[in-house]
């Protein structure tokens, strides 16, 4: 009875593991779709003039800095992290009873007495070293989605190649001053405020690099040994 109670249980667990693997991302998200403004009527000209300002613009650059401007942000992302970790613990307990007395006369029987002695030792050690290194360059055009109440604007976008085994993409989004985009209108990914940066795959090659769901589910928190 035990024993079938233990097979329920883990066929629930494998269950519910399965039933948790994320499904794969899919191009178009509509968070990351191009900020779309609708085409204006041109005004009629005016005549007797010298200069007409229906599309005339002398000063201005070629900076995003409306709603659906494109930015191109050039991926510039690089992280070296190292920690390491050295635990040593050493606990000694030690205790003794004399034998006791009774009248003035020992207790025991015989040549055994009730003396008792405890000496205990504890030691345990640990170590852990952990390391991680990423990189990523290359450029992803995006668009200006909003602008906040100081100027600052609101950009995210995605760019999807299609390989042989699969599919790769990235996806960005976060804050740009307008200050920082340069007179090629590019910035880097390190002046992007609050940014959400997702590079990662889909297809047969992302699929072999991943442990499968029964896998998983030894390598979790929810195996018990």
């Amino acid at each position: 009875m035990n024993s079938l109670r233990a097979l329920i249980t883990v066929l629930s667990l494998l269950s519910v593991s399965a039933c948790t693997v994320s499904k794969p991302e899919r191009p178009d998200d509509p968070y990351y779709a191009p900020k779309l403004i609708p085409t204006q009527a041109r005004a009629a000209p005016q005549d007797g003039g010298l200069y007409s300002d229906a599309g005339l613009d002398l000063f201005s650059d070629r900076k995003a800095r409306r709603p659906g401007d494109i930015i191109t942000i050039v991926l510039k992302e690089s992280t070296v992290s190292q920690k390491k970790s050295n635990l040593n613990a050493t606990k000694d307990n030690a205790a003794s009873l004399d034998n006791p007395t009774l009248l003035g006369a020992p207790l025991g029987l015989g040549k055994m007495d009730l003396t008792t002695g405890i000496n205990a030792k504890r030691d345990f050690k640990g170590k852990g070293d952990a390391a991680q290194s990423n990189n990523l360059q290359g450029n992803i055009s995006v668009t200006v989605s909003d602008i906040l109440p100081n100027g600052v604007l609101v950009v995210r976008g995605e760019k999807w190649l299609t390989l042989n085994r699969g599919d790769e993409y990235i996806r960005i989004s976060g804050l740009v001053r307008p200050d920082d985009i340069g007179p090629d209108n590019t910035v880097l990914s390190t002046r992007v405020a609050n940014a959400r940066i997702s590079y990662s795959g889909t297809g047969a090659m992302a699929d072999s690099s991943q442990m499968g769901w029964l896998s998983r589910f030894f390598n979790s928190g929810l195996w018990p040994f």
